[in-house]
């Protein structure tokens, strides 16, 4: 319990120590102290009665002592510290768009996210991104050090300047959650962290938008969309299961009927962007009771749509596939010919998988199998390889 209200409280403490003394990487470490005090101290002298203030005093307290071992700073030695100042509503999404700044790479802001903005230790991050907790701490340390030297400051940006951060915000989040979507069953249990902070995030985001925000309307509606088929995309023995085989009783109900509220008011009231569609499409495969009910025509139109605001290799073949759906197989299998020399789409594994899908539906299983054997030999995923590789073998 202690260990869940730390997690909640540790983003907004951070926030309010950034805005009272302005140097993120100091602030981190002097929250990271009060947060190691806490659980040093909580379990046995219980927990105080306003603990975000407590760890907020305890934060400013070894701030001001970091301040005084630096002899280029004491003219900041007399700020007193701030006991419990109120978290303003602004102080949250300020971290996170430091936490994303274009200084960064994705991955740097990714591990720096989780860790400022969502509150997991260096140690948890590491678990869940599956890499050496040495490798996460270095990539922090050298993310906070970036923003130093880029001069970013903990403050809120202009309107132009805020539309212009929130894409690589959303983009950040929505790695994040498929980090831990992707994940195979044997790191799923370790990797759940990940959609569950990356959908608790993206829900702040949201609440701290105006409503007319659609595009962080369209990636928590597919988010939750996405998530709500966890159960039953992968077999106890980690393979992958297609969306038309898979069991739909195991979806959450829950998840897709929110998921499908949100993209249906984004999309009467926002200006279309291509979350939103994808939410949209998202939307349609969840309210299918079987796989024969859904709305092939329709998924096509979106596709064609999100291929005009926002084309890229993978929409072209998701946009093929229910092309296949709508027209026939063989009508794709031209489609994808006439696509698939596109330098964006050579060598990709998608490629020749799908053709496998397309060749299969027209019945000319030996051309198929060999297909998804071409397309297992050039997939890095393990999960996807097995997979491709079951269908070979499922058509000899």
């Amino acid at each position: 319990m202690q260990e869940d209200l730390l997690r909640a409280l540790v983003p907004q403490v951070l926030a309010v120590v950034v805005r009272r003394y302005g140097d993120f990487d100091t602030c981190e470490d002097a929250v990271q102290e009060a947060l190691l005090a806490a659980i040093t101290q909580w379990p046995a002298e219980g927990v105080p009665d306003n603990p975000r203030g407590w760890l907020i005093t305890v934060a400013s307290r070894r701030r001001i002592e970091l301040l005084r071992s630096d002899t280029a700073r004491w003219r900041r030695e007399a700020l007193p510290p701030d006991p419990a100042p109120d978290v303003r509503g602004d102080d949250e999404l300020a971290l996170l768009l430091l936490c994303c700044h274009p200084c960064l790479t994705a991955v740097s802001q990714v591990a720096l996210t989780l860790r400022a903005a969502g509150g997991l230790t260096t140690a948890e991050v590491a678990r869940a991104l599956l890499i050496p907790q040495a490798t996460v701490g270095q990539r922090i340390s050298r993310a906070k050090q970036r923003i130093r030297a880029s001069g970013a400051r903990f403050a809120m940006p202009t309107a132009d300047e805020l539309r212009a951060r929130l894409t690589g915000v959303r983009q950040t989040l929505y790695l994040i959650f498929n980090e831990g979507h992707t994940a195979s069953s044997g790191a799923r249990l370790h990797r759940a962290e990940l959609t569950t902070e990356a959908l608790r995030l993206t829900r702040q985001l949201r609440s701290l938008r105006p409503a007319d925000d659609g595009e962080t309307a369209g990636l928590l509606a597919l988010m939750l969309l996405t998530d709500a088929r966890r159960s039953a995309r992968t077999r106890e023995d980690g393979a992958l299961v297609p969306l038309a085989e898979q069991d739909r009783t195991l979806w959450d109900a829950a998840a897709i009927t929110e998921g499908v509220e949100i993209i249906t008011a984004a999309l009467r009231t926002c200006r279309l962007g291509p979350l939103q569609i994808q939410a949209a499409i998202a939307a349609i495969h969840s309210e299918a009771a079987r796989p024969e009910l859904t709305d092939w025509p329709q998924i096509q139109i979106l596709y064609a749509m999100l291929h005009a605001l926002s084309p890229s290799p993978m929409v072209t073949l998701n946009g093929i596939v229910a092309g296949a759906m709508v027209d026939g197989p063989v009508a794709a299998l031209g489609e994808l010919a006439r696509v698939a020399d596109d330098p964006a789409l050579a060598g990709h594994h998608r490629v020749p998988a799908v053709r496998a899908h397309l060749l299969e539906m027209a019945g000319d299983l030996p051309a198929a199998r060999e297909q998804y054997r071409t397309a297992a030999r050039h997939t890095l995923s393990l999960p996807e390889r097995q997979y491709l590789q079951s269908r070979a073998a499922r058509l000899t």
